[in-house]
């Protein structure tokens, strides 16, 4: 089976920083784009960043220059970088990873990271 885990949410005052990872194990073939999203109490969970396999990315408008999007092939791992934190961001915040497992692919989504930012 393939899983993936979310690391790194939290409390934070607003202007601070966080580091969202995500590790994704299990039978994997290849992992094509891997994404952060983000959903707050009634709301529709929305994409916050993707990034390609080459390092590619693309980021939601209200996170572009405070948010950087990474990910480590190797580890199969992604990160999300949060800078200037504002009390907006406050959110469930989730990864998602195409995968190939030898077989079949689809997408996976973690079980989702708590990130709450105070004024």
């Amino acid at each position: 089976q393939v899983q993936l885990v979310e690391s790194g949410g939290g409390l934070v005052q607003a202007g601070g920083s966080l580091r969202l990872s995500c590790a994704a194990s299990g039978s994997i073939f290849s992992i094509n784009f891997m994404g952060w999203y983000r959903q707050a109490p009634g709301k529709q969970r929305n994409l916050v960043a993707t990034i390609t396999p080459g390092g590619s990315t693309n980021y939601a408008d209200s996170v572009k220059g405070r948010f950087t999007i990474s990910r480590d092939n190797a580890k199969n791992t992604v990160y999300l970088q949060m800078n200037s934190l504002k009390p907006e961001d406050t959110a469930v915040y989730y990864c998602n990873a195409g995968i190939h497992d030898g077989w079949s692919s689809r997408d996976y989504w973690g079980q989702g990271t708590q990130v709450t930012v105070s004024s």
